[in-house]
């Protein structure tokens, strides 16, 4: 049995049931954010992420901002976390001001060995119900490492530029630090390597901060949902886009999309009701 497995066996959280009023406030802080139309009614795929949030006492809080517990924290020692990817099925949208109940229980935990050391992937499963119906079922995938194990390049060359694409929809993205902050606190996620520059190149030996992968995520479905109703994303995340890169994200109608600068940084694929 590997390390991490060892501390892991055994581990089974419950599931466990939240509420959400709906509020509207939080998307239209949201489409603020992403400069969009803020939804009236129906919440656009994926925009439940700032719903259902959780504030820890400062107290609480590990050195690198993230929570030191939790109901699905793996209880590995010296943890890092990074979201992975995920999927999500729409059987109806999400509706503003309507109280909506999330369940959450553990899904898949598999322990892997990387050219960079063991890894953890935990998956958590998500049911989304209002007026007693299921309304969304969503997977999302994280990895997590005991320490600083992973190979890092923070003198790697960036991009300057938008790199050249014949995708059908595209979308030239750059973010900024505060851009960056004010998603930081959107989706409660203090963890210091989104806002403190200092941190992210001394402790974590990243070339500046680093964009959120849900916000990645986000551009992505947008960008889709100009061109069609999504009933189903699946997204992966491959590398980090750092503040002030230049990226390119793109797609197409057959629902494939892209985050890219001379390498892809996340992928995702899209079903349409059109095609479901």
């Amino acid at each position: 049995m590997s390390v991490l497995e060892e501390y892991l066996r055994g581990w089974r959280p419950r599931p466990v049931v939240e509420h959400d009023a709906m509020a509207p406030e939080q998307s239209r802080a949201l489409a603020n954010v992403l400069e969009t139309a803020a939804p009236v009614d129906e919440l656009p795929p994926l925009w439940h992420w700032v719903h259902f949030l959780s504030w820890p006492p400062h107290s609480d809080l590990g050195p690198d901002g993230h929570p030191l517990d939790g109901d699905f924290l793996p209880p590995v020692p010296d943890r890092r976390r990074m979201f992975a990817g995920g999927r999500l099925t729409i059987q109806e949208p999400l509706r503003l001001g309507t109280p909506a109940e999330r369940t959450t229980e553990l899904g898949d935990v598999q322990v892997k060995q990387g050219r960079t050391g063991e890894m953890a992937f935990v998956t958590e499963r998500r049911e989304f119900h209002q007026d007693g119906r299921l309304r969304i079922s969503e997977e999302v995938d994280y990895v997590y490492r005991s320490g600083e194990n992973e190979a890092k390049n923070p003198n790697r060359l960036r991009p300057t530029d938008f790199p050249k694409s014949q995708a059908d929809w595209q979308w030239g993205f750059t973010a900024d630090p505060v851009r960056l902050f004010r998603f930081s606190a959107l989706t409660a996620n203090s963890h210091r390597i989104h806002y403190d520059e200092t941190y992210c190149r001394e402790v974590e030996a990243y070339p500046g901060l680093v964009v959120h992968g849900p916000l990645l995520v986000l551009l992505m479905t947008e960008l889709a949902r100009e061109n069609g109703q999504i009933t189903d994303v699946s997204y992966r995340l491959r590398r980090p886009v750092f503040s002030g890169d230049p990226v390119l994200v793109c797609g197409g109608p057959d629902g494939a999309m892209s985050v890219r600068s001379d390498q892809v940084h996340a992928e995702a694929s899209m079903r349409f009701a059109e095609h479901r």
